[in-house]
């Protein structure tokens, strides 16, 4: 799939007030000592045709002049170089105190908007060997990945729920990570003559765009809109320390441009809300934020100035939780979430190859003694139930063990049964088992 947005050909082309346009010209001569149209145009990402009209007007503002040429390396015609008056710096002034957003050149609200709806993750297809792959490295039933397929597809919501340690958040990555196609986001947008920062490199995962077919290079070279960025599928986490003003606009007082949200910078991507329940804002007041996007599929932000705008809200947004469903949402907001998965504990064949998997990774062999050891410690001394996470848990404590005392890797019953004590913190779990002594009473 193609989704290059087209570079705007002409000054009046770029969506908003080309003023902005001109504050950007001016902050880039004034602050970055930028001379000329072909390093202005690759500072703010806009075509030089459209560059050089605005150093035209400029120039019949009296707001720059010409300072002469740098010659060309070929003997060509020189390049015009330019430089502000003193009219020139007071507008870069007036502009700085506006803001001092200086950077590519923003695209407009509708634009942007646009490109979301063009790219949606929703219409892209995810086929049932693209899961199977994503999967192929853990242990997952045949019956959940069945019902992930169709949920992943609708690029709509899911809740993933079930006992902890279990792979909720491995599930929820990998969904994440399952998607290939190259999409488009902005370094910034104007939204009524103010910018918000949306491109993040910590988020946004920026990719070299592949050769498009022969008939499509010249259109690729000449037109794309190179204020936006080519990018993997974005994917943010958040956990425990999310909260309400992590989903607003973040305005900075001093360079008096906006930073966009988290679920912003997500779009048309993956938004995995790990741990549902445990955030620094309650499930309510959480759930109230979403309800509408969720069913709407449209954001509403609000600037300081009070003003409030929309945007597409194109996401996979996946809930992640041990707690029940039933006690953090209310029955109409379940109905609004339209998958909902459980993982389930791990049956003993399950568990039996996890445990295997993990011990051939680090070169260790399960026996069946070490197997049905592990098994009844966990089951029938500490009263446990087998999950997904226990096998890694145990050997990675084995692998400690061996290091500590020096000895080559092996599986052995004291081992895994000092690395299960670890499991656990009620003392009197594992009292009796191989290699451990009991707490002597205490008076």
């Amino acid at each position: 799939m193609y989704y290059e947005p087209k570079a705007p050909l002409k000054l009046s082309e770029v969506g908003y007030d080309p003023n902005i346009i001109l504050q950007l010209v001016g902050k880039g001569m004034y602050l970055e000592n930028l001379e000329t149209g072909v390093q202005i145009s690759n500072e703010i990402k806009l075509p030089t045709n459209v560059v050089d009209h605005a150093l035209q007007v400029m120039t019949s503002r009296k707001l720059i002049e010409s300072v002469g040429t740098i010659t060309s390396a070929t003997g060509g015609m020189g390049t015009l170089r330019y430089s502000l008056t003193s009219a020139g710096r007071k507008f870069v002034q007036d502009a700085l105190n506006q803001n001092q957003y200086f950077g590519p050149a923003p695209v407009s609200l509708e634009a942007y908007s646009k490109q979301v709806r063009d790219q949606a993750i929703g219409d892209e297809r995810v086929s049932p060997e693209e899961i199977e792959a994503s999967f192929s490295d853990i242990v997952v039933p045949d019956e959940f990945t069945r019902r992930l397929g169709p949920a992943v597809n609708s690029g709509m919501s899911i809740l993933i729920y079930g006992p902890a340690g279990n792979g909720k958040t491995t599930v929820a990555e990998k969904v994440a990570h399952i998607y290939d196609t190259v999409i488009y986001i902005p370094y910034a947008i104007e939204v009524n003559g103010t910018i918000i920062k949306v491109f993040d490199a910590s988020i946004h995962n920026s990719v070299e765009v592949e050769n498009p077919p022969e008939e499509r290079r010249k259109l690729f070279r000449e037109m794309v809109d190179k204020r936006f960025v080519p990018c993997k599928r974005p994917v943010v986490i958040t956990g425990g320390e999310l909260n309400m003003e992590m989903l607003d606009l973040k305005y900075n007082e001093v360079s008096k441009y906006y930073e966009a949200p988290l679920h912003i910078k997500a779009l048309n991507g993956t938004f995995i809300i790990d741990d549902f329940g445990r955030q620094q804002v309650s499930p309510e007041q959480l759930l109230n934020r979403w309800i509408v996007p969720l069913q709407s599929r449209i954001d509403f932000l609000k600037l300081h100035s009070g003003k409030s705008f929309e945007l597409p809200f194109d996401e996979l947004v996946i809930f992640s939780t041990n707690m029940a469903p039933d006690d953090l949402m209310d029955p109409a907001f379940l109905r609004r979430i339209p998958y909902k998965l459980e993982t389930k504990d791990p049956t003993l064949e399950a568990f039996r190859a996890i445990y295997e998997g993990v011990a051939r990774k680090s070169g260790l062999e399960l026996t069946e003694d070490i197997f049905q050891f592990t098994v009844d410690q966990i089951v029938n001394v500490a009263g446990k139930a087998l999950a997904a996470y226990q096998p890694k848990f145990i050997i990675d404590q084995v692998i400690a063990n061996c290091k500590y005392q020096g000895r080559d890797l092996t599986f052995t019953k004291e081992f895994v049964a000092e690395g299960l004590a670890n499991l656990y913190v009620q003392d009197s779990e594992f009292k009796g088992q191989v290699g451990m002594t009991p707490r002597k009473q205490v008076a």
